[in-house]
């Protein structure tokens, strides 16, 4: 079991979305999940720039984990604009025993992956990444 989740690859659309969404700011946020049968990470759903973070974390499912990256702007107290990239790792309580290992298991190699998160989430119910968590650890 450990080898199967540990040698889970990464498809490469995982890290152009993300790449897009570091550099070129065309998405708000991305959802992945595991592909269990092909072993690969693959992205599920992305967020136009337009996209609030209600739109993202209702994106994400009330029972399933997945991994999220979410670009967070906000203005700091000297009137400075910002943005955070946020990753964001979702294992709900309800989830499968099973997915939580897997998903558990392949987040070091996946977030590896992607150059550029700045702060790390672990989320198992919508209170523990609501914006004002987001906010708290942005600053």
């Amino acid at each position: 079991m450990a080898n199967a989740a540990s040698g889970m690859a990464v498809h490469d659309d995982c890290k152009l979305r993300f790449l897009e969404l570091k550099a070129k700011r065309t998405h708000r946020f991305v959802v992945f999940k595991i592909e269990e049968k092909q072993k690969q990470v693959v992205v599920e759903k992305v967020g136009e720039p337009t996209q609030s973070y209600d739109d993202f974390a209702a994106s994400l499912p009330a029972d399933e984990c997945r991994y999220a990256v979410y670009d967070f702007d906000f203005v700091t107290a000297e009137n400075c604009q910002k943005s955070k990239i946020f990753f964001i790792a979702w294992s709900p309580d309800t989830a499968r025993i099973r997915s939580k290992m897997i998903y558990a298991s392949s987040k070091d190699r996946f977030k590896r992956e992607l150059d550029g998160i700045q702060v790390e989430l672990q989320a198992t119910d919508p209170t523990e990444m609501d914006l004002d968590v987001i906010k708290s650890r942005a600053y």
